[in-house]
């Protein structure tokens, strides 16, 4: 059915993202599941002359559609090999936070997990009761925790409206990685 609809070309535009719709809904509906998280599209835009390529071929011989089978099967393994590379420096990235946190002398676990979504979401604001919530303490403990880190620099306060808030320092990063002396 993909090969089919990019060879034949039965709309005007969006035959190839339609082929691709199909082809994700297909193997979803089949369980399989990693395509989920695939992206053969950018695969395909990276290799564009070849996917073009497969179609000519396949036209130029009697319709056999093996060439387009054969470069779809390539391009999903090269997003299998894309992904596998994503999750890798994901991994790589959060071993690299929890080892910047864990030198972070004197915080305590809620403060470190408020820390590291800030890292990843830097543009988040937090305020009292929003911590409160996350870690389903007392406003008297969520508003000592974000002051300690407001004081240690680690966090910025601003407004929201009437209620007092707090962001990622700019330099947050920067901050942890350096020794607490260092930065006093």
């Amino acid at each position: 059915m993909r090969g089919w609809l990019a060879y034949e070309h039965p709309f005007v535009d969006g035959n190839g993202r339609t082929a691709r719709a199909l082809f994700y809904w297909f193997m979803l509906k089949n369980d399989y599941w990693l395509f989920e998280f695939l992206t053969v599209s950018r695969v395909i835009a990276r290799s564009r002359m070849r996917y073009y390529r497969s179609f000519l071929y396949s036209e130029s011989d009697d319709g056999d559609l093996t060439y387009s089978l054969m470069y779809q099967l390539d391009a999903t393994k090269q997003a299998l090999g894309d992904l596998r590379e994503y999750l890798q420096n994901k991994q790589a990235e959060q071993k690299s936070l929890a080892h910047t946190l864990r030198a972070v002398p004197d915080v305590n676990l809620r403060q470190r997990e408020l820390l590291a979504h800030a890292l990843r979401n830097p543009e988040q604001l937090y305020t009292f009761q929003s911590h409160q919530r996350s870690q389903v303490i007392t406003y008297v403990t969520a508003r000592r925790d974000i002051l300690d880190l407001v004081d240690r620099g680690l966090l910025s306060p601003t407004r929201q409206g009437r209620q007092r808030a707090f962001f990622a320092s700019e330099d947050l990063a920067d901050k942890l990685r350096t020794p607490r002396r260092a930065r006093s």
